[in-house]
């Protein structure tokens, strides 16, 4: 599939290797969660409102439109967090998960 986004230059940095979705993908040492995921598809996240995908907005962190998460469930801004090795990122919302009472 053809990225939203295209490398021009900088092909000669370090290669990290991160999994979304549970598929693996590569990007640059350097990379930005958003340029990472918008080099490889057309959006990064599922919209948690609707069946709308969603691609980023203000690009500078200020806005809520690149959050995505990890398998672990953190939230990350995709504009503004490094790729890094091995990386477990989702991009739908995950389930809300609560403390068990006993």
């Amino acid at each position: 599939m053809t990225g939203r986004l295209a490398r021009l230059g900088e092909h000669e940095r370090l290669c990290v290797k991160l999994w979304v979705d549970g598929l693996p993908i590569t990007a640059l040492q350097g990379d930005t969660l958003m340029v990472a995921l918008l080099t490889q598809g057309a959006a990064l996240r599922q919209s948690e409102f609707d069946s709308g995908r969603r691609a980023g907005f203000c690009l500078m962190g200020a806005c809520q439109d690149c959050w995505v998460w990890t398998r672990s469930g953190e939230r990350l801004r995709a504009c503004s967090n490094e790729v890094r090795e091995g990386l477990d990122i989702v991009t739908t919302q995950p389930e809300a998960i609560w403390p068990l009472r006993g």
